[in-house]
């Protein structure tokens, strides 16, 4: 089950079954459903599917929704789907904010940004992300 969107998990889908020497699309094993990280849990579920998603969305909704879905994989280097932030040059768009914006990008990287990241939890305990501003 693909959420098929062009989302970064999407994308980080498409990069593994690539490395893997396969393509899927086209397949008749193979759903893409173009919706969001919930919905296509909820879909793979309902089907008895594999997907692939992040662990924040996982987290926050596998009990919400009642998911009889297991974790199959994980840890290994290939599925690591890193979050970055970068301000659009301000000389080719004029509107944009510029200065808040570097302030908003140097809070993330520094200490307490990074703190505040590895801090954010869910309702559980669970860490959701993992800061590497080097």
């Amino acid at each position: 089950m693909s959420r098929g969107d062009k989302s970064g998990t999407n994308t980080k889908e498409l990069q593994i079954w690539k490395k893997a020497g396969i393509v899927p699309k086209g397949k008749k094993w193979y759903l893409e459903v173009g919706q969001g990280m919930e919905k296509t849990q909820r879909i793979a579920n309902e089907k008895r599917a594999y997907t692939l998603t992040d662990r924040g969305t996982w987290l926050a909704t596998k009990g919400k929704d009642k998911l009889e879905m297991a974790i199959v994989f994980e840890g290994d280097p290939v599925l690591f789907n890193q979050y970055g932030v970068m301000a659009v040059n301000p000389e080719r768009h004029k509107h944009v904010k510029y200065r808040e914006t570097m302030e908003f990008i140097n809070w993330l990287i520094s200490g307490e940004g990074q703190q505040t990241i590895a801090s954010f939890k869910d309702k559980l305990g669970n860490q959701l992300f993992i800061p590497d501003a080097k």
